[in-house]
């Protein structure tokens, strides 16, 4: 989260926090919730079946259930097939790397490959 950069359209440093985070359900714990929200990030992720059973249970004391925007939540299938263009290259499947930097060497020579053939 602390390396993310989004440049400007006009003057100005890039925004190093985004207006929304898109997870699904592996990322919804109590405490990335809470680092999202104290960066006032907006959290689209849902709630998995057991979390919801357990603060039901709870009754009131279980809490409001965080929000969640179904539409925002739907621009994920884009980003998820990127990412599994990505993994049709071995390397970056499987993360045989040892160092970061070739990796993410890999990813950027990949990224450039699948927008140089379209």
């Amino acid at each position: 989260m602390s390396r993310i950069r989004v440049p400007r359209t006009g003057p100005g440093r890039p925004r190093t926090r985004p207006l929304a985070v898109l997870a699904d359900r592996a990322y919804s714990s109590r405490a990335i919730r809470a680092h999202l929200r104290r960066r006032g990030i907006r959290a689209v992720i849902p709630q998995p079946s057991d979390q919801v059973g357990h603060r039901l249970r709870r009754g009131r004391l279980g809490g409001r259930p965080p929000g969640f925007d179904s539409e925002a939540y739907k621009q994920r299938n884009s980003v998820e097939r990127c990412i599994n263009r990505l993994k049709q290259w071995r390397g970056l499947a499987t993360r045989t790397d040892k160092l970061a930097i070739a990796y993410q060497a890999a990813l950027h020579l990949a990224g450039i490959l699948i927008w140089t053939r379209r």
